[in-house]
């Protein structure tokens, strides 16, 4: 066997990484960023995004401390594919893990984020996942996992190259954000018309609240899927982990979704409470759950019309203001939101508006699947360069000649 594959060896995760559990009263120690799940994005070590201490209503759970170079994991089963590198100092939930190599000598700091990017990773946690409502994994089942560490020099040049590749991404997300920041300014200024006539949103339209998932509808003749919280984004859903429960035929029909309905997230963060997308029909006999509300366009107002409204409604601390708060939770209950305001200008105005959303949209679609692209191109060389050197020639021999005796 040569050289160059005796170095490759087969090690534990958890013999070479270490979780972290520094804990912190992150107002107290003057920590001024958090990282939620939602500020993580699949297949990206960069955090784009985080939220602000100071005026956060941040529950109990956030305080797991992180300092830079430690690497983010979330353990929820939505959040498994979000694996992040922390640049600066600040607090998350004790869901997230927090970790960092225990052996810099054997596995190199800059190696392990693409270590647990590799999908070969992710297969393992889902594998190890438990729980029915909000499947999560524990770390020592993480730390069971088995793969091949290349030796030092090996790991350098994979981790130089990945975060070449990294930076390409990150310019492209960067690009994508921009996209993101002018389509906010245009929602600012296009529903800045004083003059509109306004009503109730419950004048505009129909909101109904989701149904409750409790343990009777786990089971069941009608199962079908549903969306929650987690599958509702800024104008977008997240399809990649549908849930199902029991829908009986007067449950269905009156929770049932239809293409053009504006789901808006009904219990979130404060920063995200209300955060709205549209269903545009993606999955046959979808339903909602109860974390989620439904506003079905009436006649007079166009449900692209109403959804820039309410994003511009959440994106401008609309719904914040005026949402009833837990300790960590904020809501926007069904009768809360049918007392909000929406302006309702002629249909033709509507559309005037709705054009120029749509061509900021197309925009940020376009630059999305630009970014899904290079992601999934990084995803490749990664999981291919992390498989190990191929067999050379004599061993291939030296295997023939053994086989034959």
């Amino acid at each position: 066997m040569s050289v160059q594959q005796e170095a490759w060896r087969t090690v534990l995760f958890g013999s070479l990484v270490r979780q972290v559990k520094d804990s912190t009263d992150p107002a107290a120690d003057g920590l001024e960023r958090f990282v939620a799940g939602e500020h993580m994005d699949s297949q990206q070590l960069h955090l784009a995004r985080c939220g602000d201490v100071k005026g956060s209503t941040l529950g109990p759970a956030f305080h797991r401390k992180f300092h830079p170079g430690q690497v983010l994991y979330g353990s929820r089963r939505t959040y498994l594919r979000k694996v992040a590198y922390a640049e600066f100092e600040g607090v998350c939930a004790n869901t997230t893990f927090v970790v960092e190599s225990a052996e810099p000598g054997q596995l190199l700091p800059d190696f392990l984020p693409f270590l647990m990017t590799a999908d070969a990773f992710h297969r393992h946690s889902v594998s190890w996942s438990r729980g029915s409502v909000n499947p999560y994994v524990n770390w020592p089942d993480i730390a069971k996992y088995e793969f091949l560490l290349p030796p030092l020099s090996e790991q350098r040049r994979i981790a130089d190259l990945l975060w070449s590749f990294e930076g390409a991404v990150r310019a492209k997300a960067t690009a994508l954000e921009a996209a993101r920041q002018a389509e906010l300014a245009a929602l600012a200024e296009l529903y800045d018309e004083p003059a509109w006539p306004v009503r109730r949103v419950d004048q505009a339209g129909e909101v109904q609240l989701g149904m409750k998932r409790e343990p009777k509808v786990h089971e069941g003749t009608d199962l079908r899927p549903y969306l929650r919280v987690a599958n509702v984004g800024d104008d977008e859903l997240f399809l990649d982990d549908v849930l199902e429960m029991n829908f009986e035929p007067g449950a269905y029909a009156k929770y049932a979704l239809r293409p053009k309905d504006v789901l808006l997230n009904e219990g979130q963060s404060l920063e995200y409470v209300g955060r709205s997308a549209m269903y545009r029909g993606e999955i046959d006999g979808c339903c909602f759950q109860m974390t989620l509300l439904r506003f079905r366009a009436g006649e007079e107002v166009l449900p692209e019309f109403a959804l820039g409204w309410f994003r511009r409604c959440q994106h401008l601390g609309a719904f914040a203001r005026v949402a009833k708060r837990t300790t960590s939770i904020a809501h926007l209950p069904a009768g809360l939101l049918s007392a909000q305001p929406i302006p309702v200008p002629p249909l033709s105005v509507q559309r005037r508006v709705v054009e120029r959303l749509e061509a900021a949209r197309e925009l940020r679609t376009t630059l999305t699947e630009d970014l899904t692209q290079a992601r999934n191109l990084m995803q490749r060389t990664l999981d291919m360069l992390l498989q190990g050197p191929e067999p050379s020639a004599d061993v291939t021999t030296q295997a023939g000649a053994g086989s034959e005796e």
